[in-house]
């Protein structure tokens, strides 16, 4: 099997179950977003998470992929794809609350970095935005339904934690954002 079909050289795709749309519809955009984000946290792994990080991170992977096929599907009920919904975000919220037991209550913004690991993680927290910006614009042209968007929504405050958790088992603080006139 070649990995090229020539299918998409006019700037088109098509959809799982459905019709071929322009390579940036907001469908596209979505998923593509979302694909991104799993290809980040991919990269985030190499730099060798501690095995309860990883773990959870491999989950949220695949969580990711479940995500994508529902979004390259106009009718994902339909085919039987399944998404995410109310037990992955409820898992999300329990790996929230998990390792926030490790950290100091936040009581200012901090700066992105620290150690390479926890940078990769705010690395893939702004792209989880970003996807989630774009099912948001997706929900509003073709009312694909909240899950997805809540699911980012959490996702990327896990991941915000998970960068903290990272800096301060490696021992670095947070570093608080001050304004440019006070630094």
């Amino acid at each position: 099997m070649k990995i090229y079909t020539k299918t998409g050289d006019d700037g088109e795709t098509g959809l799982f179950g459905g019709p071929r749309v322009r390579k940036d519809h907001l469908r596209i955009e979505a998923y593509g977003t979302v694909d991104e984000l799993n290809a980040v946290l991919g990269q985030v792994r190499t730099h060798a998470p501690p095995d309860d990080l990883d773990a959870l991170l491999a989950r949220i992977q695949n969580e990711l992929f479940d995500l994508g096929a529902e979004l390259a599907t106009p009718e994902p009920r339909k085919f039987g794809i399944a998404g995410v919904g109310g037990a992955q975000i409820a898992a999300l919220e329990q790996a929230i609350d998990r390792h926030e037991t490790e950290l100091e209550p936040l009581r200012q913004f901090i700066l992105p970095g620290g150690t390479p690991l926890a940078a990769s993680l705010h690395v893939a927290r702004v792209v989880c935005r970003r996807a989630e910006r774009r099912l948001v614009s997706l929900d509003r042209a073709e009312q694909i339904g909240p899950e997805g968007v809540v699911y980012l929504n959490r996702l990327s405050d896990l991941l915000f934690v998970l960068a903290r958790t990272a800096n301060r088992r490696a021992g670095l603080a947070d570093v608080p954002w001050r304004k440019s006139s006070e630094a």
